[in-house]
């Protein structure tokens, strides 16, 4: 059971109202992760930053984002946020399979974003750290020093709502993420 309230957009603080509002209308409904960000709008408000700035200035597209976040799901073993990019991702065009050997490590249908996803996977488990080889091989897969410059904020997105969902047990309400 969620440890803090889940709020709904009529009793939100009002510095949270706003942007819940505005993930309700996206989302078609106030999830369980936004609902209970709500309860300090210094945290859903810089969620929902985060959020505007990759779609204003981000490059990467909405698969790619989906693929990332998958990966930094699996390796910080974030239940609620791996059901939530599967099925981001599916509405960004991936199949439920790949869904499944990204988060196994064991996609490998593309070549340049298996490279990526690779860079994703050692940095999260790695608190950023990379080895030159996976950098390069990043590099030598057609991705930009932009681009890998660009994923850490990416993954840093994703840690802070790992990290929330760990911190406040957030209750899942949408299809689980497949088994590994």
């Amino acid at each position: 059971m969620t440890r803090i309230p889940v709020h709904t957009v009529a009793d939100a603080p009002e510095g949270s109202r706003d942007p819940l509002k505005a993930l309700e209308a996206r989302f078609g409904k106030v999830l369980n992760i936004h609902g209970a960000m709500a309860h300090a709008p210094v945290v859903l408000q810089s969620y929902a930053a985060l959020q505007d700035v990759i779609a204003d200035h981000g490059t990467f597209d909405a698969a790619t984002r989906e693929a990332i976040a998958l990966v930094v799901a699996d390796v910080d073993e974030c239940r609620y946020c791996q059901a939530a990019h599967t099925g981001g991702a599916k509405a960004a065009g991936l199949s439920t399979e790949q869904t499944v050997a990204i988060r196994a490590g064991s996609y490998d249908e593309d070549p340049k974003l298996a490279a990526l996803l690779a860079l994703v996977r050692e940095s999260t488990g790695n608190v950023g750290t990379v080895e030159d080889t996976t950098w390069q091989a990043a590099l030598d897969a057609g991705w930009s020093d932009v681009e890998l410059t660009e994923v850490s904020v990416h993954i840093a997105l994703n840690l802070f709502t790992n990290h929330f969902n760990h911190l406040v047990q957030t209750d899942l309400d949408l299809p689980p993420a497949p088994a590994l």
